[in-house]
């Protein structure tokens, strides 16, 4: 019994003693290795279930109307603009030799007839040269009388010998030349009086005075330009500029309405000669279209016009169905594979039955009716066809 306990006594008092740092250090390692395999084993066990999540249902593609407008027969209209003018206008100057201006008397808006006097110049000189041309032409007249009493004598005198047939033919030659004094005169008379009619200003056909350039007491003359401007018979006309690709649908013949800008009021004309030549600088034509007179008419002024060229085939579509943007109208089409895909068009005026589409589409694809809005190109939709429930 004595001996073990000393036995055990002596091989403790043997044994290596342990440091007390290392032992702390071992024991803080082993903290940290152990925390690692803590954080370790964590995430694999959130990926692993992450990964073991189901993955979420894909959100359905948004359901958008089309419809497949075809082909309508639609009235062809042409938009312009242009100013208005007279048809035929007619400018009135000095056609004699000018002068003083006597008299005016019209004045612009009044209608006159084929001759009627505008204007007067004074024709006191004129009148003068007259009077002394007519008192020329009494005394050549009397003095042809005397030579034609004289051969008539002499031709009686001659059968009895008492004069020769020489004197006769002198007198025959006096009477002529006395003849023919009277007719200078008389051609005189008449160039004066010709001159004294240039002098009155007279309308060359029946019309409405547009314009009044001259007053009483101005001088005048044949270079000095029109003094009057007329629009024969009253007729007016708009010179529409168009396109070069839509005057060559242009025929004459077809109808328009006309409206003066600042008025209500529309004015049918028919389109009376397309311009032959176009613009190298606009690239742009002239369509005349003859207008009846009315006061609303106003030469100079500017107005709008729809020519009406006939009759085609064309798809129509709801306004709706039709965006625009800086980039000009356009339409969303559903193609094959279900996108979206934007298409530039050219659209007509609008009618009662939809808005005619001139260019950009055939008819026969599917046009998003009313969602383009908030379509971008690209686009995957479920096409409803219009009219069948989504």
């Amino acid at each position: 019994m004595n001996i073990e306990p000393g036995f055990r006594y002596e091989a403790l008092e043997t044994a290596v003693p342990v440091d007390e740092d290392e032992a702390a250090a071992r024991k803080r390692r082993l903290i940290v290795i152990a925390a690692i395999a803590i954080l370790a084993a964590l995430l694999v066990f959130l990926m692993l279930r992450g990964s073991a999540k189901p993955p979420a249902a894909a959100e359905p593609l948004p359901s958008v109307t089309v419809i497949v407008p075809g082909a309508s027969k639609v009235a062809r209209t042409l938009s312009a603009t242009g100013t208005l003018a007279a048809r035929r206008e007619m400018p009135v100057g000095v056609a004699g030799e000018g002068g003083s201006i006597a008299r005016v008397l019209v004045d612009a808006g009044d209608w006159v007839r084929a001759g009627q006097t505008l204007a007067t110049i004074d024709a006191s000189v004129q009148v003068q040269e007259a009077a002394q041309l007519r008192a020329q032409i009494a005394a050549a007249r009397a003095d042809a009388a005397l030579a034609e009493s004289e051969l008539a004598r002499s031709e009686a005198l001659v059968s009895r010998g008492f004069v020769s047939r020489a004197d006769v033919e002198r007198k025959v030659a006096a009477r002529d030349a006395a003849r023919a004094r009277v007719a200078v005169a008389q051609a005189q008379l008449g160039e004066v009086n010709a001159r004294i009619g240039r002098l009155a200003i007279r309308a060359p056909s029946a019309g409405l005075v547009l314009t009044r350039d001259v007053e009483p007491g101005q001088v005048v003359s044949p270079n000095g330009g029109a003094l009057f401007r007329l629009a024969k018979d009253g007729e007016m006309e708009l010179r529409a500029k168009l396109a070069e690709s839509d005057l060559a649908q242009l025929s004459v013949g077809d109808s328009a309405d006309v409206t003066p800008v600042g008025s209500a009021r529309r004015f049918t004309g028919r389109v009376w000669q397309v311009s032959p030549v176009i613009s190298t600088e606009t690239r742009q034509g002239e369509a005349r279209i003859a207008l009846s007179y009315n006061e609303a008419l106003r030469p100079g002024g500017f107005a709008s016009a729809e020519l009406h060229t006939g009759t085609s085939f064309a798809p129509l579509l709801p306004e709706s169905a039709v965006q625009t943007d800086d980039r000009g109208n356009f339409v969303f089409v559903i193609g094959a594979d279900h996108k979206a895909a934007r298409r530039q068009v050219k659209v007509g005026d609008v009618t009662p039955e939809g808005l005619p589409i001139l260019s950009g589409l055939t008819g026969k694809e599917k046009v998003v009716l009313s969602a383009g809005a908030f379509l971008s190109p690209g686009d995957a939709v479920v096409p409803v066809p219009a009219g069948r429930p989504k």
